[in-house]
């Protein structure tokens, strides 16, 4: 059996992201935002948590270093922070502009991989990554 390439779970991702920002969006209706992100979390967790089990990856967290726990922390903290956010702006926006935006992300993350983790995109990449922000800017702008 072929094991599945980053670019495969990549695009995945990206579909499931697409979906997740159509069914928020119509959940959304006459409930919270924060409410709602609270919710997608907790069926996040036991969903994951069973996956975890039932794959046989459960290991002792205990186990880990302090470090691995620092930045998984950190992490799970910009995590719940983004969807928060996400959340509040799918309650006041349309999907179709939020979710774009969001992907902002994807340009913040190549500059913050080159500062941080000494990564080098290559010109090919900085220009698909600057498209990306560039059309970001033109969702943004004012009709």
């Amino acid at each position: 059996m072929n094991a599945m390439t980053w670019f495969q779970w990549a695009l995945l991702s990206a579909a499931f992201a697409a979906a997740t920002a159509i069914f928020a969006k119509l959940g959304l209706q006459g409930v919270d935002s924060d409410l709602a992100t609270l919710i997608r979390t907790s069926v996040i967790l036991v969903v994951l948590a069973a996956f975890v089990v039932a794959t046989g990856k459960w290991s002792n967290p205990l186990a880990l270093t302090r470090q691995t726990w620092g930045f998984l922390v950190l992490s799970g903290l910009a995590t719940g922070a983004s969807w928060v956010c996400y959340f509040r702006a799918l309650q006041l926006g349309e999907a179709s502009k939020v979710a774009p935006v969001d992907k902002l992300s994807l340009l913040l993350v190549a500059v913050f991989a080159f500062v941080f983790l000494h990564e080098r995109p290559s010109l090919r990449e900085w220009s698909g990554i600057a498209l990306v922000g560039i059309g970001v800017l033109v969702l943004s702008l004012k009709r």
